[in-house]
């Protein structure tokens, strides 16, 4: 099933810019517009799986995986975990 086209996304570049998508959409044998297009999509979706993913130094996941063992001192939640529980399994 094909895909219709129906948005349009213009830009502006500078020549040379133009000449190396052109050159580069040339040796893919596809227009400017795919080439283009193409790359902006595989682009948008490294940003988005990037953006999945929280990076953080050993020590600092050790440190916070450590935190989840230790249980918060807090008298309200304290208070409402001996409330009756309203579902049963």
């Amino acid at each position: 099933m094909a895909i219709t086209k129906s948005r349009r996304l213009e830009l502006r570049t500078d020549e040379s810019t133009d000449r190396l998508i052109a050159e580069a959409a040339e040796l893919l044998h596809v227009s400017k517009t795919a080439f283009v297009t193409d790359a902006a999509r595989q682009a948008a979706q490294r940003v988005i799986a990037r953006a999945d993913v929280t990076l953080m130094a050993p020590e600092v996941f050790d440190s916070m995986m450590a935190s989840l063992d230790v249980p918060d001192e807090s008298a309200g939640l304290e208070a409402l975990s001996r409330l009756p529980r309203l579902i049963r399994r």
